[in-house]
């Protein structure tokens, strides 16, 4: 045998990766959008809002601007990490410096750079359960293992300190912490999140929070940043950012990662290699929403709260179907456990995942199935789409469940 025929065409690690099942459900429903069909998208985490209009006549100035021409350092325009860091402050309370900022390529990108700079192999990271489907491919790239903490609707999808003490190992190194939640919508109150930052700087851990949903919290809900609760943590702690959820900009592909400077060094280092600067076009259309006011979001924050309620009401009202009310976010993360092994549309799914098939196979609703977030028996709907979009895909979904027999 040749060393040609003994060596692996894909590496191990680049093919263990799955593909990300949220952007995978979306691409099967814009294919069948263009053959054609009336499909509902529930799939893509995504506002439905244009990105405001100061922003975009930022960008546009930037492209005759010649400096955004040519590169810029690769951990972000000077002035941009300048105001990140202002609008951190403004927003949470916490008080970073520029320094303490590195722009990235999106959300993603900040989550990758922050495993990559803290995780040597072997390294545990404990990912609470339902998480988002990127956060332990990106754990398992880095070098890491990611260890699964799961909390299921009977706990408000919470994970408590008990549930992680247990979880520990001597080879626990982070963890990783989201309030708001993507998928679940749930919104940890200021105690829990106080005594689960405690707990870290107890154990000597690292925590990498999460905050691209601070915005989009409803009702008596609160968003509270980690280490501002807990400021002893702060040098052990990574805060992930963007402008994605909060100017609706998903497209723009601008995030930001704050931490310790010598995380952010680390970072920055490899990012030189990697990618160099983000898209400087970008990067002057963020320094316009981060700079400007909040009023987009408070007007986008209104329409999700409506249609919040409606999903949840409609979702209540189909048998077999139990919804926790979403607290923050854009996301129902219904209980169908009662539907699996049923028929539906001529067919019995045994899996979330046969469900959500069957769903955009039969009633034309794409949903993504809680397998990808560590929570089999449920799905995820986005209710960022169109308020009559929205009732017809539930309705929809109510007239394919109540056949199941």
């Amino acid at each position: 045998m040749t060393t040609t025929a003994r060596t692996a065409r894909i590496s191990a690690r680049a093919a263990g990766v799955a593909p990300s099942a949220t952007l995978a459900v979306d691409a099967k429903a814009k294919a069948l959008q263009s053959a054609g069909e009336s499909v509902v998208v529930f799939g893509a985490g995504e506002p439905d809002f244009p990105t405001p209009p100061h922003i975009v006549e930022a960008a546009v100035a930037a492209c005759r601007n010649p400096r955004a021409h040519h590169y810029t350092p690769a951990p972000g325009l000077p002035e941009l990490r300048e105001a990140i860091a202002v609008k951190t402050r403004r927003d949470s309370g916490y008080e970073v410096t520029a320094k303490q900022v590195i722009v990235t390529n999106g959300g993603k990108h900040a989550v990758a750079n922050a495993f990559t700079v803290l995780c040597d192999p072997g390294d545990e990271v404990l990912v609470c359960a339902p998480y988002w489907t990127t956060y332990p491919e990106s754990v398992v790239l880095a070098g890491g293992v990611p260890v699964v903490v799961f909390a299921g609707a009977d706990q408000g999808f919470k994970v408590t300190v008990e549930q992680l003490e247990a979880a520990t190992t001597p080879r626990t190194k982070v963890l990783l912490f989201v309030s708001p939640s993507n998928p679940t919508g749930a919104v940890y109150p200021r105690d829990e999140i106080e005594a689960i930052g405690r707990w870290a700087v107890e154990r000597g851990l690292w925590v990498v929070t999460d905050e691209i949903y601070e915005h989009l919290v409803y009702g008596d809900a609160e968003q509270h940043s980690m280490p501002v609760l807990v400021p002893e943590l702060a040098e052990r702690c990574i805060v992930v950012n963007g402008v994605a959820k909060t100017y609706a900009m998903t497209g723009w592909r601008v995030g930001w990662m704050i931490g310790p400077v010598d995380a952010v060094v680390a970072a920055s280092n490899v990012q030189s290699h990697e990618t160099s600067n983000v898209a400087n076009v970008s990067q002057y259309a963020a320094l316009a929403a981060v700079e400007g006011d909040l009023q987009a979001v408070a007007e986008m924050r209104d329409a999700f709260d409506r249609r919040r309620k409606t999903i949840v009401e409609m979702l209540r009202g189909i048998p077999g179907v139990v919804c926790q009310e979403p607290m923050g976010a854009f996301y129902a993360f219904p209980d169908v456990h009662a539907l699996l092994g049923r028929e539906l549309g001529g067919r019995r799914p045994v899996t979330t995942e046969e469900l959500a098939e069957v769903c955009i196979d039969v009633a034309k609703v794409a949903v993504v199935p809680g397998e990808a977030f560590g929570a089999p028996g449920y799905l995820r709907l986005s209710y960022a789409l169109a308020d009559e979009a929205l009732v017809e895909g539930v309705s929809r979904l109510a007239d394919l469940f109540a056949s199941a027999h």
